[in-house]
């Protein structure tokens, strides 16, 4: 271990971009010492070493968060290095219909939804979570106040998904992602409740529509825009919330 341990350690998946590098710039702006997992070590560490020419504390993980085997070794290097974990964010996924906006996301019809593109979306977006939570939530317990977000969407939420006139009623059924999401909320809460005991807090964040890759960049939010409800939900206080889901309006209906 090292003299940062006396910083908050923070791991944010899927984080040489976008909401994710936002994210993990702005914990790393409050102190943290971030770890970006990505899947390409390369544009990790050129994330991480962008944000320590900032002035942040920061270091880049081979993490693919299918792939268990990279979910456990970086659990070790976190305990060899911090011995214990502060913050995850499980901000990692996929829409399954690359970069495309959602309007044109027609492959996700249900009734024409190919079920590889499915469970290719499922792996990532809601059983990743599963893995990565799981492979550091020793390190979790270590902490004397741990925090769990995981980024989900506001096509998550059934009741605005399934409103008439709501916000998606002119956006094409999607049997892949926007299921993934809702996938992702109820898990957070069944992990919520399972932690409560222990003092971690568990809760969903929906950045909006971000300007990323995953849209071909048709977002009308910049990512710190939509990292900031992310970064507030992974910095509650002790009297904070466990099990909800939240944009940064405030809460929103599952």
């Amino acid at each position: 271990m090292n003299a940062s341990t006396a910083r908050k350690v923070a791991m944010i998946t899927g984080a040489n971009k976008g909401i994710g590098r936002a994210i993990a710039g702005q914990l790393a702006e409050q102190g943290m010492t971030v770890l970006l997992g990505a899947r390409d070590p390369r544009r990790g560490e050129e994330a991480a070493a962008a944000l320590r020419a900032a002035g942040g504390d920061a270091h880049a993980l081979r993490l693919d968060v299918t792939d268990p085997a990279t979910a456990q070794e970086a659990a070790r290097w976190i305990e060899e290095r911090f011995g214990r974990l502060d913050v995850l964010v499980n901000n990692a996924g996929i829409t399954g219909s690359g970069q495309v906006a959602p309007q044109d996301a027609h492959d996700q019809v249900p009734s024409a939804a190919g079920l590889d593109m499915v469970r290719a979306v499922f792996e990532t977006n809601v059983f990743g979570v599963i893995t990565v939570t799981n492979a550091v939530l020793p390190l979790l317990r270590r902490s004397p106040a741990a925090r769990i977000v995981n980024v989900s969407s506001h096509a998550g939420s059934l009741t605005l998904a399934g409103a008439p006139d709501g916000p998606f009623a002119a956006l094409p059924p999607s049997a892949a992602y926007t299921p993934s999401k809702t996938a992702l909320n109820a898990l957070t809460v069944q992990y919520a409740n399972e932690l409560r005991k222990d003092g971690i807090l568990v809760n969903a964040a929906a950045p909006g529509y971000v300007d990323t890759d995953s849209n071909n960049h048709t977002g009308h939010l910049t990512p710190a825009q939509g990292a900031a409800v992310v970064v507030r939900l992974a910095t509650l206080g002790p009297d904070g919330p466990t099990a909800g889901f939240f944009s940064a309006e405030g809460p929103l209906p599952w």
